[in-house]
């Protein structure tokens, strides 16, 4: 095919194309994992954004309408680094193409350029040898060699080629890759989807079958609700509002304002606002209210309300239940039921199972904001792979009342918690001294490695047992109990430590914690050992010192 310009039918099934050949790779993606830990996890990640973008769009003929809700749905469903990465490269392609009915060559070019910007610029210290790297190098290298002569299928067969030779090179770039014997996975990912849309404008069609994507609907109980039903749940109601110009509407918007105003009439409120159009989602038993509301500002584009007491039985009721206002409320991932037994335990709102591989969406993260009431929230992630994502559902809410404290363990994220002192009413004194137990906090994580592993002085085997500390891999031995005594005995100022909170993972025995506690306790007889059954998947031990 010579193809000159791409419509949103074209791009959307391109995409669709490009996410079912990451999911064909997307076990060896996750295996690209520099650490010999089991929860490699960057090609799922990425699958799940791009799976949420593409379910979120609705097919439009016109490709700037089809990006906008690809965008949406991608920032919503970001999943880890990774994905918030490649949903943010797609807002820049969206934010560049956003009055492009049709995308030549020239605007696919400059699409690309502002998409690996606008990731670089999500990311705080963005790391060169990964998937900006590629995303930058791949156009940067052509972008003076497409013409009007060039076809759609040139581009992105130069980007492909551009971005495979800057693949080969991530491990020169980051020593950490080159150790390992690794490419970088979300660039592999990022390659993986583009290879799946150059191949559908081939003829190379992956896409599954619209029966196996079927998703079987359940009936509506209708009998569930009649002349005699308490209407206690009221309505859900969803709504995208394309804000107006013109005499007869108010033409200040604000998404702040326009929450504190939905508030007086639902709860359960998710409004998110994307250039003219906002996104609202709403529980309430008053619906004209809201409708008279937001057509100050606008028109609907799309509209659903539902009768909540038809779809959902009393447990759902008392789920749903309001919450009582507080000061500080705080947010937590977490993994294991034990985990999340703990976190509930010592007053956390709102605790959202991370999964084994703690691959939490922003949507979920938006979800939970929506879900309290309070004059501000604190976000514990306990996860390097979960910041971006807590930060980037941060601004996709729009409130300026939530606080990400960066924890990057459960450990930390448990001593942040417990250094908070609810009685007090000082919310900025509250949230220094969570941030405070979070700093003086050391995570130790003991595991099996899942591969042979080696990087400067560490080697091991498939099998052994590795502790790391805060992340780096520091012991290795045959018994986790030596390794866990080993990696003590690395920490200069251990004497100095007092507290020592140990979390057992799935599957531990109570004989290897007994067996655990009578070493610490004989090594160290003035720290304070506090054993906690967490349920943890990938870790046998979450070791949290202060």
């Amino acid at each position: 095919m010579s193809t000159k310009r791409l419509n949103g039918f074209q791009l959307e099934q391109m995409l669709k194309n490009g996410l079912a050949n990451l999911q064909s790779r997307e076990d060896e993606i996750n295996r690209l994992n520099v650490f010999p830990v089991s929860d490699g996890d960057t090609g799922t990640n990425m699958r799940l954004t791009l799976s949420g973008g593409v379910r979120f769009a609705k097919t439009n003929k016109e490709t700037n309408a089809y990006l906008k809700q690809l965008s949406e749905g991608m920032l919503l469903g970001a999943r880890g680094n990774s994905g918030v990465i490649l949903s943010q490269f797609f807002k820049g392609f969206y934010l560049e193409l956003a009055r492009c009915p049709l995308v030549g060559v020239g605007e696919l070019r400059n699409g690309l350029i502002r998409g690996y910007r606008n990731a670089y610029n999500a990311v705080v210290n963005p790391v060169e040898g990964t998937i900006l790297s590629v995303t930058r190098e791949g156009i940067e290298h052509i972008r003076s060699q497409i013409t009007r002569s060039t076809t759609i299928e040139q581009v992105l067969s130069m980007y492909l080629g551009e971005m495979k030779k800057t693949l080969s090179m991530t491990p020169e770039m980051l020593p950490v890759l080159k150790e390992a014997g690794v490419v970088d996975s979300g660039a592999l990912g990022f390659i993986t989807i583009v290879e799946g849309m150059l191949q559908y404008l081939y003829g190379d069609v992956k896409i599954p079958a619209a029966a196996a994507e079927a998703v079987p609907q359940t009936p509506l109980r209708l009998d569930l609700f009649n002349e005699n039903s308490a209407f206690i749940d009221g309505y859900c109601m969803e709504f995208i509002l394309q804000l107006m110009k013109g005499g007869k509407y108010n033409q200040h918007f604000r998404i702040s304002a326009f929450i504190e105003d939905l508030k007086l009439f639902g709860n359960s409120i998710v409004a998110v606002q994307d250039g003219k159009r906002v996104k609202v989602h709403i529980h309430t038993k008053i619906p004209a209210k809201i409708i008279t509301l937001a057509q100050e500002f606008g028109e609907f584009l799309t509209f659903k309300l539902e009768n909540m007491q038809v779809q959902h039985n009393e447990h759902d009721k008392e789920l749903k239940a309001a919450k009582k206002h507080k000061r500080l409320a705080t947010v937590a991932v977490v993994n294991g039921e034990g985990m999340k037994r703990l976190f509930a335990e010592l007053g956390c709102d709102v605790v959202i199972d991370g999964g084994s591989t703690m691959n939490t969406s922003s949507q979920e993260f938006v979800d939970a904001f929506a879900s309290i009431d309070a004059d501000a929230v604190v976000v514990l992630p306990n996860n390097p792979n979960i910041i971006l994502a807590a930060e980037q559902a941060v601004q996709l809410y729009g409130a300026k009342n939530i606080t990400v404290l960066p924890s990057r363990s459960v450990a930390e994220g448990y001593f942040a918690i417990a250094m908070d002192i609810t009685t007090v009413d000082d919310v900025e004194f509250r949230i220094r001294e969570m941030r405070h137990g979070l700093k003086n906090t050391l995570t130790l994580c003991e595991t099996t490695a899942s591969r042979d592993y080696a990087y400067h002085e560490i080697s091991c085997k498939k099998g052994e047992e590795i502790l790391l500390i805060n992340n780096k891999i520091v012991c290795v031995n045959s018994d986790s109990k030596q390794a866990i005594l080993d990696g003590f005995a690395t920490i200069e100022d251990m004497d100095d430590r007092e507290t020592c909170v140990i979390f057992r993972g799935e599957g531990v025995a109570q004989e290897q914690e007994d067996a655990l506690r009578e070493a610490i306790e004989e090594m160290y007889p003035l720290l304070e050992v506090e054993f906690v059954d967490g349920g943890q998947v990938v870790y046998h031990w979450v070791i949290g010192l202060t």
